[in-house]
């Protein structure tokens, strides 16, 4: 509803801890909570002296955290309050558990203001078709790309999932790498001719089954640009075909089934 007139002005309005009056002496310290307070000026204040409300300027001045009265105050005057108003634009500081989130900026809480591991967001792909590979050049799992842009560049990333893999060959390899926009970053190390992958999978003969390879990293980007992390999958051997989500045989009964992959990123403040 609006208001009729001028609208309410809002301050930061405070009451001066109680000062003991001192024969002959005009000067006083104003503190609140023990801790001297600084008016913006005389004007922004109410100050009673014997029961009646000071004119600023006339009957009190200010400097710094001092009020001085016009004259010297003698035993048995008594300064009844000072009221500090404050600056007509300063809300000072709010009182415990009276923000609400609807009085917060979107956005306004940035990653610096959180302790460590507090998730910032998360962001998830999964993959529900089938898809299949008959070659050794690492390919794309498709629906398994997922695209997440950093609140700050200490952030660490979180990447966990699993590819569910299978295979048709006696002697097939399948592999899979963990991937940041081309780089990959979950892979074992350099060891002679062996490929450095992030799951593995060789039984030595064709199999019927689908075998989830897992993975989790926790990454550091080290950016706020739009980050891509996916997976990829080949076989590692010159023969047969890999699949994703599906066996190789995929017989339509009710004895074989469709499985799933998927991978999540969690963006976590460092």
């Amino acid at each position: 509803m609006a208001y009729i007139g001028r609208q309410p002005k809002v301050g930061n309005f405070q009451i001066c801890d109680a000062i003991s009056v001192v024969n002959g002496q005009a000067a006083y310290t104003m503190q609140v909570a023990s801790v001297n307070i600084i008016p913006e000026t005389a004007n922004h204040m109410l100050v009673s002296l014997n029961g009646v409300l000071q004119a600023p300027g006339s009957s009190y001045t200010v400097s710094g955290s001092t009020i001085t009265f016009a004259s010297n105050l003698v035993t048995g005057d008594v300064i009844d309050f000072i009221h500090i108003l404050g600056s007509v634009l300063d809300l000072g500081v709010p009182s415990d558990a009276t923000v609400s989130t609807a009085k917060i900026v979107d956005g306004a809480v940035t990653s610096a203001k959180l302790s460590a591991g507090k998730v910032l967001q998360v962001k998830s792909a999964t993959k529900t078709d089938t898809q299949s590979s008959t070659t050794q050049t690492y390919a794309d799992v498709s629906d398994m790309s997922v695209s997440i842009t950093p609140i700050s560049t200490s952030s660490k990333i979180l990447a966990f999932g699993y590819c569910s893999v299978a295979w048709d060959a006696a002697n097939a390899k399948v592999g899979i790498k963990l991937v940041r926009d081309t780089t990959n970053i979950l892979i074992g190390d350099s060891a002679g001719s062996r490929q450095q992958v992030t799951g593995f999978l060789y039984l030595g003969t064709a199999c019927s089954s689908v075998f989830p390879l897992t993975f989790n990293y926790l990454d550091s980007p080290s950016t706020t640009s739009a980050t891509t992390y996916k997976i990829q999958f080949a076989r590692l051997d010159g023969a047969g075909t890999v699949y994703v989500n599906r066996s190789f045989a995929d017989t339509d009964n009710g004895t074989f089934g469709r499985s799933t992959s998927t991978i999540t990123v969690i963006e976590v403040s460092a």
